[in-house]
């Protein structure tokens, strides 16, 4: 198998190291504190806000194809880093459900490689997903915390 590369922009790149030096943290319990509880019953969006704006944060270095809150879809268009045009990228985020698990986001992405002048589908490697479900994980616990500790 080939090794896929995805371009991330440093704020990105600086993430993925610091979730792999410092792990992922448990998703927390089946119940929501009440506060959450609270927000969510005002919430617009059919799904959990924290981790609707995690993802959306997270692929801010990428055009935006589509953003569907009340189904919780979110589509970049294809992406090429400007150091490596030969190669780009397109990401699919499904956001499942109002609690903040992980098993609540899905993630999924394509490559392409320029050969020829014509793009061809190439592989991407399983923990490049995982890497940015880990970074939108990350975000939506920060962007919980801040929220209910009201900073």
């Amino acid at each position: 198998m080939t090794r896929a590369k995805l371009a991330f922009t440093k704020p990105a790149k600086l993430a993925i190291g610091a979730l792999a030096i410092v792990g992922l943290a448990a998703c927390g319990g089946s119940e929501r504190p009440r506060t959450e509880l609270a927000a969510a019953q005002i919430n617009t969006i059919g799904v959990n806000a924290y981790l609707w704006r995690g993802a959306l944060e997270t692929l801010s270095f990428a055009p935006l194809a589509t953003a569907d809150s009340n189904g919780g879809v979110i589509v970049t268009d294809w992406y090429a880093n400007p150091s490596n045009p030969e190669e780009r990228v397109k990401v699919f985020v499904a956001i499942l459900d109002q609690d903040l698990r992980a098993d609540a986001l899905r993630v999924t992405a394509n490559r392409q490689v320029s050969q020829g002048g014509n793009w061809v589908d190439a592989p991407v490697q399983a923990a490049t997903v995982q890497k940015l479900e880990d970074i939108i994980l990350t975000k939506a616990r920060d962007l919980r915390r801040k929220a209910l500790s009201g900073s």
